[in-house]
């Protein structure tokens, strides 16, 4: 697809994805407009772009700014929400939830109001049920086993919701719309390091990086298991999705299970240090396993991971140590 002049809108734009999303699309010719509120994105993760870009700092849980920013856009990339890594999601239900079904039941209905051409939302692994997550060695989820529903967290509860709202409005309203479950995106982002809200890649980084002035301590008793997908295959991937004909939900990650253990000791052969792994049994570390099932994206989009979990970690280790001084203070 030719991206030439396209008017978008990337929400979230100054977060992990939204920021190497808008810089793609500016790379392909697109006119990119860029809105975020700040409280998970940082302007210094679009400041190579911020001139290029039209860039504004709204709340999109008011509707009068989403039909404002929606005006005259082709394509509406729907990444804003209110999230972060484990230890926030399992502390905070209710704004997690008020906040996001706001912000996705507004952007929603400014995009159909102003008939916006496609419509492309951020869902998550999260939606998946727990009773299918309770062993490490999990079977990878196809995205019907979404259903009968039960995840885990808010959070999840909030991304299924949201799935079914944009089945709705294409159902009702003809919109045309695609949905991305993403699995434990990674990559060089300033807020992907933050205390709070950044994901274990990053900061096991962080620990490394900090080695041995601070202990290097991994959640839970390591065992747990995830995949984990690079920046830059996922930003391929939900280009692919967009410029395609499917309608339904498609998980965008990696098949590679890992333990987080096994996450820790990669990070700590690409420092070079020697280091010893503690665990905190105390802290959260939601469900045992998850992996993807990428049958349905490999037949759809002809898409799979090119980036290996090693280099993407490299590629993020390098990054982050070149400016360990400004990520130390995140």
């Amino acid at each position: 697809m030719d991206w030439t002049n396209s008017k978008v809108l990337v929400a979230g734009g100054a977060g992990l994805i939204g920021s190497h999303l808008a810089r793609t699309l500016l790379n392909r010719g697109a006119k990119v407009r860029v809105a975020d509120n700040l409280s998970s994105g940082s302007v210094n993760n679009i400041k190579d772009i911020k001139n290029k870009v039209d860039f504004h700092v709204e709340d999109l849980r008011e509707k009068k700014n989403c039909l404002k920013l929606t005006k005259g856009i082709n394509y509406v990339f729907q990444l804003a929400a209110n999230m972060g890594g484990i230890g926030y999601i399992t502390s905070i239900g209710a704004d997690i939830m008020r906040d996001n079904i706001l912000i996705n039941t507004n952007m929603l209905q400014a995009a159909h109001e102003n008939k916006v051409t496609k419509y492309f939302y951020s869902s998550s692994a999260c939606v998946y049920p727990e009773y299918l997550q309770k062993d490490s060695k999990v079977v990878p989820l196809k995205e019907e086993d979404a259903f009968p529903a039960d995840p885990d967290q808010f959070y999840g509860w909030e991304k299924i919701f949201t799935e079914k709202l944009c089945e709705a409005y294409r159902t009702d309203y003809g919109m045309n719309i695609r949905v991305a479950r993403f699995h434990n995106v990674y990559g060089e982002v300033y807020t992907a390091f933050d205390k709070e809200k950044g994901k274990a890649p990053c900061h096991l980084i962080m620990k490394a990086l900090k080695y041995p002035e601070q202990d290097y301590i991994v959640w839970g008793d390591g065992k747990q298991t995830r995949s984990f997908l690079y920046i830059d295959d996922c930003v391929e991937a939900v280009l692919k999705l967009v410029e395609s004909d499917y309608t339904g939900p498609v998980n965008i990650g990696s098949d590679r299970l890992v333990t987080i253990d096994e996450l820790a000791e990669i990070t700590i052969k690409i420092s070079g240090k020697k280091i010893e792994i503690k665990h905190d049994l105390t802290k959260p570390q939601g469900v045992r396993g998850r992996n993807a099932d990428l049958t349905l994206v490999k037949k759809v989009l002809g898409w799979e991971p090119r980036v290996s979990l090693e280099e993407g970690l490299k590629r993020t280790y390098d990054w982050a140590q070149g400016r360990f001084a400004e990520l130390e203070n995140i």
